[in-house]
Order: structure tokens, then sequence, then C-alpha cells
């Protein structure tokens, strides 16, 4: 179902814009250079009558999108280049249950023997994607972390982190130094722990979990997680229940001294990031 829906707007999307693009002067070629795509498909797409949605509003939607974005195309000309794309997609399914995915891809190759550079790397964009307005009321007093590592990762020294933590400084997040390995024991500590046991898992950030009167609301990120298909466990001080095999989402209650924590897991830093803001605002919608 939703491949289907997906390869059909796109089909009709480029369409559209190939057709405005051609009507505006640009040869074939051009037109598939800026769509990924070949002049033989390009020739064909614009011979075809265009795709069939299922719903007349959906057609003047897409269409309506692919006018705006051939219409930006003519003006920056031919030689343009696409240096990354967002895409943000919200499915809605029976049972109040929804999904957004919000992601960037910037065409670059992080795996091309640059492993680390690369970790590096995606730890500063996931940073610059954190969304102030969301997670304000969930940064922890001392600040929060994202820690990442590499698949495989045995030892502190192979997660890197943000020395001396991202906190929020007149409204806007600021992390002093770039991220570098060996920067954050605390998280590397149960990075490892979670990566152990659930390989899939290469990232980890924490935040301040709801509270009332001092006790942590448990059943409320317990709900959360179940409306968006994480699972949940407790960590105590950080100790990762072995017995769970998949981590999303983890809970240290806190204690004397010892202040409350929510860890986010993720495959990546950049989903971390998505992960983080969904269960955020679920979170609220649910206190609401």
């Amino acid at each position: 179902m939703l491949g289907e829906v997906g390869d059909k707007w796109i089909g009709r999307l480029q369409q559209h814009v190939a057709k405005d693009l051609r009507t505006n002067g640009w040869s074939q070629t051009e037109i598939a250079d800026i769509l990924g795509s070949t002049q033989s498909t390009v020739s064909r797409q614009m011979q075809k009558t265009p795709v069939e949605l299922k719903a007349s509003a959906d057609e003047a939607t897409i269409d309506g999108w692919g006018h705006e974005l051939s219409q930006a195309l003519s003006s920056m000309g031919p030689g343009a280049k696409v240096l990354r794309q967002r895409l943000v997609v919200e499915f809605q399914f029976t049972g109040n249950n929804t999904l957004r995915f919000d992601k960037t891809l910037t065409g670059m190759d992080l795996d091309a023997g640059q492993e680390q550079t690369a970790l590096l790397r995606r730890l500063e964009w996931a940073a610059g994607r954190l969304d102030v307005r969301r997670i304000e009321q969930a940064i922890p007093a001392v600040g929060l972390n994202i820690a990442s590592c590499n698949v495989g990762a045995s030892e502190p020294s192979d997660i890197a982190a943000f020395p001396g933590r991202i906190t929020l400084v007149d409204g806007v997040l600021r992390h002093h130094e770039t991220p570098s390995f060996g920067s954050s024991k605390h998280l590397a500590n149960l990075l490892l722990a979670v990566h152990s046991l659930d390989e899939s898992k290469t990232a980890v950030l924490n935040i301040r979990p709801p509270t009332e009167s001092g006790a942590v609301k448990t059943e409320l990120i317990q709900r959360a997680c179940e409306q968006l298909g994480f699972t949940f466990s407790f960590a105590p001080k950080a100790k990762v229940d072995e017995s769970i095999g998949r981590y999303d989402v983890l809970l240290d209650v806190g204690d004397f001294g010892w202040e409350p924590t929510t860890y986010v897991c993720a495959h990546n830093a950049l989903e971390l990031v998505d992960r983080t803001h969904q269960l955020i605002s679920v979170i609220k919608e649910l206190e609401a």
C-alpha cells in the first residue's frame, strides 16, 4: 500500500515538472539531470497521460506542488544542483496511530572509508536538527548529549559525543566544542551496553522525563512508547536490563542525588533526533 501510493505521486510529480520545464525551454537531458533520471525516461514520461491517483484532491495537490517546483527550477536555470533533500512523511492509521518521519538526504557517501569522520559529521547534523520549541522543557538541568558509534564498537573510546554537553543559551541550543570520541563516559557506557545486546542501535540521547510533584510520570512515557511502537524498559542508574533484547526508550527514575533520565535509542544519530521529537510530541499530546 505505502509503496504503491508513493510511487504514483512521485511519478505524477515528475511528469508535471518535466512537461513544465520542457515548455520553458529545458532540454530532455537537462530535465533528466535535475530529476535524477535518464533522457529516455523523461521522453516516455512526457508522452504518457498523467499518472492517475485515487482522489482528485490528491491529484490537484501534486499538480500544484509540481507547478511550484518547476517554476522555481526555471528561475534558477538548468545549472542548479540539489545539495540536500528533506523529506517529511506522515502516516495516520486506525486506532489513532500516527507515524511521522522527517529525513534529510545529502547525496554524500558516508561510508567511503571514513567511518569515524562520517560519524562525527552525522552528530553535528543531528545536533543542528534538534528543535528547541519541541524539546525545551525536556532538556536536563545538566544539559543533554548525543552519543553514537559505528557497528562493532566495544570500548568507550569507540563512542563519539559532545564534550561538555549541549545546553540552552538565550533560547538557542549550543555545543561549545565539536563532537569527539571518548567524550562522554556516562552515555558511552550506556550505549555500549545497549549496542552489545541490540547491535542495530548505535545512537542514544538523554532527556528529562515528565514529572509531577517530583515523581516521574512513568505510565505516561509507557503510553507514548506504545503509541509510537517503541519498546520501553527501565534502566536504574543507567544499568540496562539484559533480558529485553530490543531497546528504544529506557527510563531511569532517579534516586537521591541522581537525576531521572529518559534515554532514547536509535539506529543512527539523525533518526535519534526524529525519535526524540516524536516521543516528546506524543507525551505532550497525552498530557493535554
